[in-house]
């Protein structure tokens, strides 16, 4: 087999669709692609289009061999990436008994495993026995949405072997999407958690009226804190936090329209309750679930001073009001 051989989409959202889209404007590859539901995949190959998400953009389903069957698609494939939200990932995986100890697994996942509190990676190794030289994550300033529009994008590929970082990201260079590479595995993963929480704050802020100077110094603030819990949780590898897979990543959660995480927030500071947010949103805000997995890490393992977390936590969790949080947050920042 030659690397990364069949790949494989895990998931039927809208970053999977993305990531699908991004590897198919290559035209001599094909795709596996597994979703839960057969009738989407039955619209699915009816109009071209994934029914629910992303729907403007148009496959040419001939390259495509779906899957509803978990087992059948890990068996048929070589590298799996799996692009599901994080609190679903082991609803998905308990139906998986595919031995996939020799599969080679890139996750697109922004945030942490719930209830083991690690990330992805650690709990593909953990569990699935995939060595980590074989666990490659992707993350980076792209939104979806913007992949749809063919909208110039930079992504950056972690994993402990670098060579098999490059051979990925090349899978995924088109003319609207470029990459990079990092062996920073464990500080991505993280980053990438901790940039929807501080995505979250922001969204509070807005919806509390706060302004852009205020936002500004509330990012700022947010890149050093992820920089402090980084460089304890992750000691080793070097890394530049301002480079686009951190900061830039952050940037473009914290401010952007199509930000989730962001339009989740927001909601919370005008009022509504943490319930009504998530059915009004009828998409998943990573960030709420990445704010407590990060908050019970850091407190029984890290013990960084990281207020704006705290603030978020308090929020979403503890039922503080935003104004009250929000307020004690402002003599934490500079």
């Amino acid at each position: 087999m030659i690397f990364p051989g069949k790949i494989c989409v895990m998931g039927g959202g809208s970053w999977a669709t993305a990531i699908a889209k991004i590897l198919l404007t290559n035209p001599e590859r094909e795709i596996n692609w597994y979703m839960r539901h057969p009738a989407n995949i039955k619209k699915f190959k009816q109009t071209g289009r994934n029914p629910s998400y992303l729907t403007l953009v148009e496959f040419d389903t001939s390259r495509i061999q779906f899957f509803s069957n978990i087992n059948l698609a890990a068996k048929q494939s070589d590298t799996l990436i799996f692009a599901t939200p994080s609190p679903y990932l082991k609803l998905h995986l308990k139906k998986l008994k595919e031995d996939i100890s020799g599969k080679c697994v890139l996750t697109a996942i922004k945030g942490i495993v719930p209830d083991e509190n690690m990330p992805v990676s650690q709990y593909f190794h953990q569990f699935h026995h995939i060595p980590m030289e074989n666990i490659a994550a992707i993350s980076g300033p792209c939104h979806a949405e913007e992949v749809a529009y063919e909208r110039l994008s930079y992504l950056t590929f972690a994993c402990r072997d670098t060579e098999k970082a490059r051979i990925l990201a090349k899978s995924f260079e088109n003319r609207f999407v470029r990459t990079t590479v990092t062996e920073d595995i464990c500080g991505v993963e993280y980053g990438s958690t901790l940039k929807n929480v501080y995505a979250i704050a922001a969204g509070i802020c807005h919806g509390l009226k706060y302004g852009d100077n205020f936002q500004a110094v509330l990012i700022s603030n947010a890149i050093e804190e992820m920089e402090r819990f980084l460089e304890a949780a992750c000691p080793g590898p070097q890394r530049n936090i301002i480079n686009s897979v951190y900061m830039g990543d952050l940037l473009v959660t914290g401010y952007s329209k199509f930000s989730r995480n962001r339009t989740f927030g927001t909601m919370i500071g005008k009022g509504y309750s943490v319930k009504t947010a998530h059915v009004e949103m009828e998409m998943i805000a990573e960030g709420y679930y990445g704010a407590k997995c990060m908050k019970e890490i850091n407190d029984r393992q890290f013990h960084v001073n990281m207020p704006i977390l705290d603030a978020v936590y308090n929020i979403l969790y503890e039922r503080i009001a935003p104004s009250i949080e929000i307020k004690i947050l402002t003599d934490y920042l500079h």
